[in-house]
């Protein structure tokens, strides 16, 4: 799913969100508990603080030889041609600090909140504690439409009835939101950078001058590279470009994942935490290359089963619990990348079909 699909201000939140996923209910988590044994007896939840040492270094080493580039090659048009490896990179730095935020990468929430600030705010200009706060929302109750942030009435909506209450030019884009959903997400990076800044008004005075002072270095620093490099016009041009394929690339990265399946009706039964997840996620198929470019979303059931559990420990997680929802006759959704797109926009088309 995109990470963000509305720019309206967010709602007050405690300062400094954490991922912290309450531990299953024992009413609740009995279908779970098995798996959880058998998952910490095999050593899967121990973190891979080398594996991931490397592939930070490695990407900022990358980012670093990329901008580089830029200014070498700022007096050129064929600078454009870095926007999309800038992009690529982006979307794997924005990994890092989704990784960082799920206390995955060091046992120190203070360093993994440190490795998010970096990531998020200094190096993207994303806020890492509005974001933060969303997608621990998101975690604990995915595709819960009335608490799940991912599935509440922004651009797109997500059920026939959030799309019966659309009017004027909502309900164009509602009729017209699968056409348009990929287009869209050309602005997802600047709409993420507009929703951080908007909820610093929400944080504390602490948090918010933290947050706020490298959400700006990296504004400035953006800016003033880009300028440096190439004249105003190339610099519009590039930025534009950049941050339209760094929005579309992540957007792709989070679409697979949620929608076109199960949501939780508001009324009916609270599901455990298994069922509440599994059901709810979809894994998308692939080797080497779809692990990288999904940044190990990939194996989202997997992750929000353990959403601290290292990203390398999710291919080996996967064969327990895909036998273990076997056993217990629970579907476990797997597609190809382009099918688990189709699905997603297949739902999509079906909720503004009333609207046709």
């Amino acid at each position: 799913m995109p990470m963000s699909t509305q720019v309206s201000a967010p709602p007050r939140v405690q300062p400094s969100a954490e991922f912290r996923p309450s531990p299953p209910r024992s009413e609740e988590g009995s279908e779970f508990a098995p798996l959880l044994r058998t998952v910490r007896a095999a050593g899967l939840l121990e973190r891979r603080t080398g594996w991931y040492a490397r592939s930070i270094g490695l990407n900022l080493l990358l980012v670093a030889a990329t901008w580089s580039g830029v200014l070498l090659l700022g007096g050129s048009w064929w600078v454009l041609a870095l926007a999309l490896p800038a992009a690529v990179l982006g979307a794997r730095t924005a990994f890092v600090g989704h990784d960082a935020g799920h206390q995955q990468i060091a046992a120190s929430r203070r360093v993994n909140r440190v490795i998010g600030l970096v990531h998020g705010n200094l190096l993207l200009g994303m806020g890492v504690g509005w974001w933060t706060d969303k997608h621990n929302r998101h975690h604990a109750n995915p595709n819960h439409v009335d608490k799940d942030p991912d599935v509440g009435v922004g651009v797109f909506v997500w059920t026939q009835r959030q799309a019966a209450q659309r009017q004027g030019f909502a309900q164009w884009l509602t009729r017209n939101q699968a056409r348009l959903f990929f287009p869209l997400l050309l602005l997802e990076g600047v709409a993420l950078k507009v929703s951080s800044l908007q909820d610093l008004r929400h944080r504390s005075g602490r948090d918010r001058l933290v947050e706020g002072g490298l959400l700006a270095a990296h504004l400035a620093g953006y800016t003033t590279l880009l300028l440096v490099a190439m004249n105003p016009l190339q610099a519009l041009v590039f930025a534009a470009l950049h941050q339209a394929l760094f929005g579309l690339h992540l957007g792709c990265a989070f679409a697979p994942n949620h929608k076109g399946m199960e949501m939780p009706d508001p009324d009916g039964p609270r599901w455990g935490h298994l069922r509440r997840q599994v059901l709810t996620s979809r894994n998308v198929r692939g080797g080497p290359f779809t692990d990288w470019f999904l940044g190990g979303l990939n194996y989202q059931i997997d992750h929000h089963l353990f959403p601290s559990m290292a990203r390398p420990r999710l291919k080996q997680a996967q064969p327990l619990i895909r036998a273990h929802c076997a056993a217990l006759g629970l579907p476990y959704t797997e597609t190809g990348l382009i099918e688990s797109y189709r699905q997603g926009l297949r739902h999509m088309n079906e909720v503004g079909a009333d609207l046709r």
